[in-house]
């Protein structure tokens, strides 16, 4: 048996006198009948340390644990979760199994394409047993240290640690089998720049499946400097421009805007459902010549990345969009079932307290064949951004606002002043094939990144190289 299914199972069933063999038996009993039925168990674990004013104010510890049943019946999908793991409590969520029998309906439901197969892909180390207190303290204290040193301005670090652990099993009334051990670190740093009566904040970060080793000197001082940098450049910024003109959008965390306005439109429920403007358009061109996105929960490391989805399918790479022609959707088992389509290993959920669906990994443009300095010199006036603090897009029609955390003017062809207060304002389907230049200095986020949908929050990543979009409306103060 896989190591990591054995260790699943030794920590989540054997405490509960189950193992493999019983837990699936309650899981075939309350599939008959049914097209799927799936048991998740899980248990998380959760660490975080803060310092705020160069003294260490809070921590805190969690370690749940849990088991959710999901059954699907046609259209239906019936779900119950329990927080405590045990042969009674697993028997009574089998009894939602009635639920989907009885209002299923007779849609009938297409095949689903399983692998038989996986790999785990990270450490079965847990983060947080690697280092000691002491060691967690000192860390938070040399990040504060390193943050003043940087800059004599700065007035203030808050800074935070998070070191996660998760283990999941799934059984799957297909006879599937499957188990997943998911470390997870993150730093995220915040400081306060004084000068001349004037405070700005920078804000930066990083992460990914590994410990906090990950956090070495070099890396510590990069995250650092990107954050006083951040907040330097506020000091003396101009109010951003206003208008419909060219925008240049930087590697890496600007692939944000291509994860809302264009991700979650491919994703298979909302074109199931025909409530995206890429619904029914597979094998069409919906994007720029040049232009690729892909989705990949199979890159090592990556705060995105899953040996398995949520439901047991291998994690891997699928090509969303192809130079152009939109090739296919993310998938979970129960779209790709009705949609006669393939699973693609993008069934994710928040907890064992919450049901699957399709969702985003890693997702991002590739590179292309521009060096970056040519699309900046392409550009007579418009704008360059590479940093964002938030936005909204609205699934539907995929029109989208983001707010610009760093960005600068581009006059004639060259990088000027510094501006804040821009937003980006457009719609996904429609800047695709606006998007004339493509960079080849592709990067992924730092490991930060935070996917919310219908109410559930999932970790993921996002990426591109250096792009030009002909044409962004800006929204900002200047003229």
């Amino acid at each position: 048996m896989n190591n990591t299914i054995t260790q699943a199972e030794q920590q989540l069933l054997h405490p509960a006198d189950l193992d493999i063999p019983k837990t699936q038996a309650i899981l075939m009993n309350a599939a008959a009948g049914l097209d799927w039925a799936d048991i998740y168990l899980q248990r998380q674990i959760r660490e975080s340390w803060r310092i705020e004013d160069s003294a260490v104010k809070t921590g805190s510890y969690t370690d749940n644990r849990g088991v959710g049943l999901r059954a699907l019946h046609g259209e239906t999908t019936a779900f119950a979760g329990s927080d405590i793991i045990s042969a009674k409590s697993i028997g009574e969520i089998t009894q939602v199994a009635k639920t989907a029998k009885t209002y299923g309906g007779d849609m009938k439901k297409g095949d689903i394409t399983l692998a038989d197969s996986f790999v785990a892909q990270f450490s079965d180390d847990n983060p947080i047993l690697l280092h000691n207190d002491d060691a967690k303290i000192a860390l938070l204290q040399k990040i504060d240290k390193v943050a003043r040193a940087t800059d004599s301005r700065v007035e203030n670090v808050i800074a935070g640690i998070t070191s996660a652990y998760d283990i999941v099993l799934i059984l799957r009334s297909d006879g599937g089998l499957a188990a997943d051990i998911r470390p997870m670190v993150r730093l995220s740093i915040s400081v306060i720049i004084h000068d001349k009566g004037k405070r700005e904040s920078g804000n930066a970060g990083g992460g990914g499946r590994t410990n906090l080793a990950y956090f070495d000197d070099k890396t510590i001082s990069r995250i650092v400097g990107e954050a006083v940098e951040e907040a330097v450049e506020k000091l003396d910024a101009k109010p951003a421009p206003a208008g419909e003109m060219p925008v240049v959008l930087g590697p890496g965390w600007a692939g944000v805007i291509l994860h809302e306005a264009v991700g979650h439109g491919l994703e298979g429920d909302f074109n199931r459902k025909k409530q995206s403007a890429f619904s029914g358009r597979i094998g069409e061109k919906v994007a720029a010549e040049g232009v690729s996105v892909v989705d990949a929960g199979n890159i090592n490391g990556r705060r995105g990345s899953l040996s398995v989805d949520d439901e047991g399918t291998p994690s891997q790479e699928t090509v969303l969009i192809e130079n152009g022609i939109l090739r296919g959707y993310m998938q979970d088992i129960a779209n790709a079932g009705l949609m006669n389509a393939a699973t693609t290993g993008n069934g994710r959920r928040e907890s064992y307290a919450h049901p699957p669906m399709p969702r985003m990994t890693n997702t991002f443009m590739p590179a292309g064949k521009y060096d970056p300095e040519d699309i900046i010199s392409s550009v007579k006036r418009g704008l360059y951004a590479d940093n964002f603090s938030g936005g909204e897009v609205d699934i539907t029609n995929g029109n989208f606002v983001f707010v610009a955390s760093r960005a600068r003017l581009i006059e004639n062809g060259k990088l000027g002043a510094t501006v804040k207060g821009a937003t980006i304002i457009g719609n996904g389907p429609a800047i695709m094939p606006l998007v004339s230049m493509v960079g080849n200095d592709f990067s992924l986020d730092p490991g930060v990144g935070n996917c919310g949908k219908n109410g559930q929050w999932v970790p993921v990543g996002v990426g591109q190289p250096t792009i030009k979009v002909d044409s962004l409306n800006v929204g900002g103060e200047g003229g």
